[in-house]
Parts: structure tokens; C-alpha cells; sequence
């Protein structure tokens, strides 16, 4: 009997050997599965919040915008809700070629990392500022003089390309086309009166350390303050010169 007890004990610690053994395996196959499977897993998908991309398409617009006469307004459209594009770490806002910050415009915001993707937003810059507009009806030829103008304030980026919006920029330009009046100015309506015409007699300068020589001569075309003209002096020599205002050409020699 003693001999059967002690074979069946050993038997009872190798079954209970065998038994932790396939516990501890099954244990760490659990682990070793859980691991496998939370490393193959894909990444949790965040969404871009919308709402920021408009406050920086908004910030770079009035970036843009800096120097611009007035008060600039800028608005940007709300994205599409139903939009979704993963977070950005840094967001880049950018003008697609043929865009500016004026008036309805389109605006790109691009993303590098960690997701790829470029999407696009409408937005609206407004200027509102004064402008000059005709005080009487003006014609073809006329002078403009300080009478000739008034103020108007509004919307520059509603109005054509090319507007006045100071009195000191049309005063002494010449008209040329005949408006009437509350025409909002425009640079190609006034042109600039050149300070020495073709075939007119000028006096030519040329300064230097101590001396200044002057001689008389004549234009050999219109041109505007600042611009080089040809004249021709008495000795038949053609020199070039920059057109000052009073019929005189500075000449370097």
C-alpha cells in the first residue's frame, strides 16, 4: 500500500507541474496577443478643427492686407461641416496664382505633416476708404485743379482698378476724356502733363563740385517728370537728360 500512495503523489506533482506549465504558456500567449494586436491596431483618427483654419486664413489675409489705405475688413466663409481632414501641425495659408487679397477672393490652406491634404476656402476683403470723384463735368483737356475733385467714401475693392485716393495724385493732370460729373476718377481718365513737350526750348543743367554749366537746347519728345529726354543743342549734338519741371533737363556728364 505504501508503494501505490507514493506513485500516486508523484503522479498528483507531475500533473500539477504539467497543469502550472500550460497555465503560464496560456498567460503569456494572451499578452503576446493582446501586444501583437494594439501594435497592429491603425492610429486614432483626429479630426482638423475648422474653426481654426478660418482664424488663420483670416490672420494671413490681413497680413496681406497691411498697407492699404482705410479700414480693411476681412471675412473668411466657413468651411463645409461635413468636411473632415485630419489634424495639422502646422497649417501653411497660401494665395493660388491669380488670387489677391481684394475684394472675393480664393484662399488655399495646405497641409505636410502628418496627414497630406490642400484644401480651399472663399473669403472677402473690404476696404473702405475715401476716393475722388469729378465735381463738375470735366473735359477732354482740362487741367485738374483742386475745384475739379471731390471726396466719396466706400468699398475701394467694389470699384474699378486704378482709383484715386488722394487730391494731391490728380491735381495737375490732364484730362483725357470727357466724364461727367461724380465719375470716379481712374488713373488711365487722367494723364500726366509732361513738364517738357516735343519741339519746346529747354535749358539744360549739369552741376558738379563747385561749378554749373547750362546750355540751351530743344526736346526731341514729350516727357514727364523724372523720365529721360533727348534734346538736340545748338551744335546739332543729340544728349540725353532727365526732364525736370519748368522746361529744364539735367544732363551728367
Amino acid at each position: 500500500m505504501r508503494v501505490s500512495n507514493d506513485l500516486t503523489q508523484s503522479t498528483l506533482r507531475q500533473f500539477n507541474a504539467l497543469t502550472v506549465k500550460a497555465l503560464f504558456g496560456s498567460f503569456l500567449l494572451t499578452i503576446i496577443c493582446s501586444f501583437s494586436l494594439a501594435s497592429a491596431a491603425p492610429s486614432q483618427f483626429v479630426r482638423q478643427d475648422l474653426g481654426i483654419l478660418k482664424s488663420k486664413i483670416e490672420e494671413f489675409l490681413t497680413t496681406q492686407t497691411t498697407g492699404y489705405p482705410g479700414k480693411v475688413t476681412v471675412l473668411a466663409n466657413a468651411f463645409d461641416p461635413n468636411l473632415k481632414v485630419a489634424e495639422c501641425i502646422d497649417p501653411e495659408i497660401f494665395l493660388p496664382p491669380g488670387s489677391r487679397a481684394w475684394g472675393k477672393t480664393s484662399v488655399g490652406v495646405r497641409c505636410n505633416a502628418p496627414s497630406t491634404w490642400t484644401i480651399y476656402a472663399q473669403a472677402k476683403v473690404s476696404i473702405k476708404a475715401q476716393y475722388l470723384i469729378a465735381a463738375a463735368p470735366l473735359a477732354q483737356g482740362h487741367v485738374m485743379t483742386s475745384q475739379d475733385v471731390l471726396m466719396e467714401e466706400g468699398d475701394l475693392a467694389q470699384l474699378p482698378a486704378g482709383v484715386f485716393t488722394d487730391s494731391a495724385q490728380a491735381i495737375g493732370r490732364t484730362v483725357s476724356m470727357s466724364m461727367a460729373a461724380g465719375s470716379v476718377l481712374r488713373q488711365e481718365m487722367l494723364k500726366i502733363a509732361p513738364v517738357v513737350q516735343q519741339g519746346q526750348a529747354v535749358l539744360l543743367t549739369s552741376s558738379g563740385k563747385g561749378f554749373t554749366v547750362t546750355a540751351e537746347g530743344k526736346a526731341l519728345k514729350n516727357a514727364n517728370e523724372g523720365q529721360v529726354v533727348q534734346v538736340k543743342v545748338q551744335n546739332g549734338q543729340v544728349v540725353n537728360g532727365i526732364a525736370r519741371a519748368g522746361g529744364k533737363v539735367e544732363v551728367s556728364f
